[in-house]
């Protein structure tokens, strides 16, 4: 029998009418993994619990309330889709799902999302429709987006929408709520505030275009628009939060691209000359800032806190790489774009809606990019991560300050990656309702770096010594309050004829078990040939290690052994069991650990050896290139 109801209608009779959640608490209590994405969008969760990756069924009330979050916002996504496809096509179906959905939405709204959330966790910024304001902010802004491409695109129904005002208007007054609590609280530069600034800006707009119907709402320049040019609006933001160089203080990959997301979906309808020349340049910065650190293949090196592989994420870089796009003249994305929609598969994307919308997001020309040309040696000195490109590797080393909630113990760690390949990529992060997986994952034991006596250190925050335009070293100190008291490491990273060399040296005021870590997630074969390690790397690229190390004590000269041990991948599968290595050396006072890498034509060159003073290593062509040691790494 033919139904005689709407599709739409059928639709809108799927939207969750429960509050949702902590999204982060969408994890498998035993594996650490996120949980099946199955039945999202959906109403309600699976009855029989919901599927682990690895066969569990989890059926708790933290998680029942973090598939609610997910759903709620795939539902809000949905519906913008709809709005801005509408927008783009003239399509009759889809204005008339996205309306009767957004009314639907509105009564959810109205029925269950009144007071602060009672179940949010204490240290929360409490939202309505969910745990956090946050996630208010965030599902809103695609709410508030919908409605705008309607109101702007079809202004006859502006009636037919006046019943969502009231879900947009509590939302920007909730927004301007959360945020006067972190600005007194001194948490002005917190991530949050670009979205609550975000929701502020969208919502209000939307409303304002709602109720003024075929009449159409005047523009407002950005600087009568408290949300962009207020004291705490986003212009400002954009200013407090990031460095000069553009990173997101946290300087966390993932927080970086959330924040400047925010502030490009904020700024929909400005043209960006018309934004101070500060803040424009800014927002400019932030994109080359991911520009930079992306490989040649579009691999973002998951720095700090944030997934390491995730497709809902993937849609994200997605929608960011559009919008940057529109901002930005040869933003420098294109490889990061497209190997996010390989890793979103067939979901739904916003980058077609994004890019062609009537009018475009912006008004005005994308400004220029100040992007500098790829170097061999990238550094940013004030969050200390710089990026080495020698002979095909493309290297992360991770060397300022600790990044605060979201900073991992890694300092000085090095990742290796290929132009497709993540032979030593840092692990990134599970979902943070997990603690014993989200303290491995923030551990010193998860990166490739220095660890003394197996324990995690203090946060603390390292130097740069000296740089060139094919080196750089960096240093660690350890003081009562601050790494691992009475140790000092140096990292002396160059760039070769066809290799990477790396140098690690550290030393201690009394004899410790001093150890290096490679933290690979390839298939890893390691040989022992005499003195010397060799590794190979597997994957897309194969990579080529030599390796040898020294090491004193009290006594004199101890051993450096490499151990391989089983251990866990990155953050996406913690039961992805990978070979990892640690170099030792216990009862040491001093160790030294050299390595050369090398990919493609360059495979002939390896570590020849080492002294007091220098590393000679042989170059595929037979001639022997000798690197005198800084004096930072041989006199401690």
């Amino acid at each position: 029998m033919t139904s005689l109801v709407p599709e739409h209608a059928v639709a809108a009779s799927g939207l969750p009418r429960e509050r949702g959640g902590w999204w982060h608490q969408f994890v498998c209590p035993a594996h650490g993994t996120e949980l099946s994405h199955e039945g999202i969008p959906g109403p309600v969760p699976p009855a029989d619990g919901v599927r682990c990756p690895h066969g569990c069924r989890v059926d708790s009330e933290p998680v029942r309330g973090a598939w609610l979050v997910l759903s709620h916002q795939a539902w809000a996504r949905r519906i913008r889709v709809l709005a801005h496809r509408a927008a783009r096509t003239g399509s009759a179906a889809d204005r008339a799902e996205a309306v009767d959905l957004l009314v639907a939405y509105a009564e959810v709204h109205a029925a269950v999302a009144g007071d602060e959330n009672e179940r949010a966790q204490d240290w929360m910024l409490r939202g309505r429709l969910f745990h956090q304001a946050l996630t208010d902010a965030i599902w809103s802004v695609s709410i508030g987006h919908a409605v705008w491409s309607l109101a702007e695109s079809a202004p006859e129904l502006a009636g037919s929408m006046r019943p969502v005002l009231p879900v947009l208007d509590a939302t920007a007054e909730a927004a301007r709520a959360a945020r006067d609590s972190l600005v007194a609280e001194g948490r002005f530069t917190s991530n949050y505030t670009a979205w609550l600034n975000a929701s502020g800006r969208v919502c209000a707009r939307a409303a304002e275009l709602v109720r003024a119907g075929a009449d159409g709402a005047p523009a407002v320049s950005v600087a009568d628009d408290e949300w962009l040019a207020g004291e705490h609006g986003q212009l400002a933001h954009a200013l407090a939060a990031t460095t000069r160089g553009g990173w997101e203080w946290e300087a966390s990959t993932y927080y970086h691209g959330f924040v400047l997301r925010a502030y490009l979906l904020s700024l929909r309808g400005t043209d960006p000359a018309d934004l101070p020349v500060a803040a424009r340049d800014r927002i400019v910065a932030m994109t080359d800032v991911l520009a930079g650190l992306a490989t040649d293949d579009g691999i973002l090196p998951a720095v700090h806190d944030g997934p390491y592989l995730r497709a809902p994420l993937a849609l994200e870089w997605t929608e960011l790489c559009a919008l940057a796009d529109g901002f930005v003249a040869d933003a420098g994305l294109g490889a990061v774009a497209a190997r996010a929609r390989r890793e979103a598969g067939d979901g739904d994307t916003l980058e077609d809606e994004l890019r062609t919308l009537p009018g475009g997001w912006f008004t005005g020309a994308p400004l220029a990019s100040s992007r500098p040309a790829r170097a061999a040696v990238s550094v940013d000195e004030e969050v200390g991560i710089s990026v080495v490109r020698a002979g095909g590797i493309h290297a992360v080393l991770d060397h300022g300050p600790h990044g605060a909630a979201h900073g991992h113990h890694d300092k000085l760690a090095l990742y290796l990656y290929g132009r497709q390949t993540p032979w030593q990529p840092d692990p990134g992060q599970v979902p943070y309702g997990h603690p014993a997986w989200r303290d491995h994952y923030a551990s010193a034991v998860a990166h490739p770096c220095v660890r003394v006596d197996d324990g995690d250190p203090a946060e603390a925050t390292g130097a740069l010594l000296a740089r060139d335009e094919r080196s750089l070293t960096v240093e660690v100190r350890g003081d009562a309050t601050s790494w691992y008291a009475g140790v000092r490491a140096v990292r002396h990273v160059v760039v070769g004829d066809g290799y990477l060399l790396d140098v690690v040296a550290a030393t201690a005021d009394r004899p410790r078990r001093l150890t290096l870590g490679l933290r690979p997630d390839v298939p890893l074969q390691v040989r022992l040939d005499g003195d010397v390690v060799r590794t190979a790397w597997d994957g897309a690229e194969r990579l080529d290690g030599t390796h040898a190390a020294r090491a004193t004590g009290a006594a004199g000269p101890v051993p450096v052994r490499p151990v391989v041990v089983p251990g866990p991948g990155p953050a996406d599968d913690p039961q992805r069991e990978r070979a990892h290595v640690d170099w030792t050396a216990h009862d040491a006072t001093a160790a030294l650990w050299v390595s050369v890498y090398r990919t493609g034509p360059g495979l002939g060159a390896e570590l020849l050896g080492l002294d007091a003073t220098e590393v000679r290593v042989r170059r595929a062509d037979g001639v022997v290139d000798v690197h005198p040691l800084p004096a930072e790494v041989t006199h401690g």
